[in-house]
């Protein structure tokens, strides 16, 4: 076994270790009895928070810093316009009007378990969304990880305990729709341990299918067109139903929260980096 494998093996391991930790999340969600609809709201709100800042303070600011304004702007706005007309097939979920605050006390528990079947495929959707989002972010930390621990190993353990910890309450953000949606432990644990596993995947691609053909412009580009992707899908499908079940102040806290936190975890992740490599 070369040198390269063995680095590659060590990469692999850490990157698991990191992406591994959306599953700890997952668990979180999982032994809790079920979760009611205020809990759902925030963490729908934390959610779009952490989705929004991926998609405007990551994505599309690195493909505007190296391509250039207007053409990162150029893919961007392709993103959204792309999902907007794929949305627009998509039958909408309505969503149900939410009666007086007395009637409403009342409600909470049975609304709590007849959620309408949209409402259960809208707020599925947004953990799926979710998903992706992450899984997609996940990729370059998986790069990251890789080309760290070909560093040392000190600087990839630092790098996958960085991640591991950003990735808990993305884990908490795919299993808990998921789980509320449909009443599965199982899937919900699935589904955020899946977006985990991205983590690896970028590891794997990275040693050995780059350098590829695939221009960075066109790369960085694409990355900026999937910020604008998950931009409409958070602004479209969990804001309202955060909107919806949290209320709006409460919803707006956890929208800024939620981008707190992960600007606060890029920060860190770009602190533990050496100074020769960088996100």
């Amino acid at each position: 076994m070369g040198l390269m494998d063995s680095q590659v093996l060590v990469a692999l391991g850490l990157s698991l270790l990191g992406g591994l930790s959306t599953s700890i999340g997952a668990f979180f969600v999982v032994i809790n009895p079920t979760p009611n609809l205020k809990t759902l709201g925030v963490l729908q709100g934390f959610a779009a928070g952490l989705m929004l800042s991926i998609s405007f303070l990551d994505l599309a600011h690195n493909a505007i810093n190296s391509i250039g304004f207007l053409k990162g702007n150029l893919w961007f706005f392709a993103g959204v316009i792309f999902f907007a007309i794929i949305a627009n097939f998509i039958p909408e979920p309505t969503l149900s009007p939410i009666s007086d605050v007395k009637t409403r006390k009342k409600n909470e528990d049975e609304r709590g378990k007849d959620m309408t079947k949209k409402h259960r495929r809208q707020v599925l959707f947004g953990g799926i969304i979710t998903a992706i989002g992450i899984s997609l972010h996940n990729f370059p930390e998986g790069m990251v990880v890789f080309l760290g621990s070909i560093k040392g190993l000190r600087v990839g353990l630092n790098l996958a305990l960085a991640i591991a910890l950003h990735n808990i309450p993305e884990g908490v953000a795919v299993a808990l729709p998921v789980y509320f949606a449909t009443e599965s432990k199982w899937q919900a644990f699935k589904l955020a341990t899946l977006s985990g596993l991205a983590e690896p995947l970028g590891v794997i691609i990275v040693a050995y299918l780059f350098p590829s053909s695939l221009s960075p412009e066109i790369l960085e580009g694409l990355l900026g067109s999937v910020g604008g992707v998950m931009a409409f899908l958070t602004l479209h499908e969990m804001l309202p139903l955060a909107f919806d079940y949290a209320g709006q102040k409460q919803a707006v806290k956890a929208v800024f929260f939620g981008m707190a936190f992960m600007s606060a975890s890029l920060y860190f992740l770009e602190i533990s980096l050496p100074e020769d490599l960088s996100l």
